[in-house]
């Protein structure tokens, strides 16, 4: 049989390699949680910038066109073919005045419990 004092450090060997294993894991818990927020942040990100360009080539579409239907009034456009869940995009077409049109561009979209909103005004120039 052992001695007391051979079992006892073992007994405390145990004792500290889970407390570092706790440790270890609560690093990594950190670092991970990190990891889902700057993905999430990213996929956003390219989803707004999708939205955005989605946005801008319909709006130089119904300018070019010249639909003046759709000045003056937002236009909410269906996102479901882009597979963007909680998507929305809605777009407003000032009317031309000096070779320029004013665009108000308005997006939105979710991931779990995080929403990146962008709304923002551009210029188009027309082309004669």
């Amino acid at each position: 049989m052992k001695n007391p004092r051979q079992n006892g450090f073992i007994l405390i060997f145990v004792i500290v390699a889970i407390a570092l294993i706790g440790v270890m894991m609560t690093v990594l818990t950190t670092s991970a949680n990190k990891i889902m927020f700057q993905s999430d942040t990213a996929y956003l990100q390219a989803c707004e910038r999708n939205l955005v360009a989605s946005g801008m080539a319909w709006a130089k579409r119904n300018i070019k066109n010249e639909s003046k239907v759709n000045f003056k009034r937002t236009v909410e456009l269906d996102v479901t073919s882009m597979s963007i869940s909680d998507a929305t995009l809605s777009v407003n077409i000032a009317t031309p005045k000096d070779n320029e049109t004013e665009v108000q561009i308005n997006t939105s979209c979710s991931r779990i419990r995080r929403t990146l909103r962008h709304d923002e005004k551009y210029r188009i120039g027309l082309r004669k």
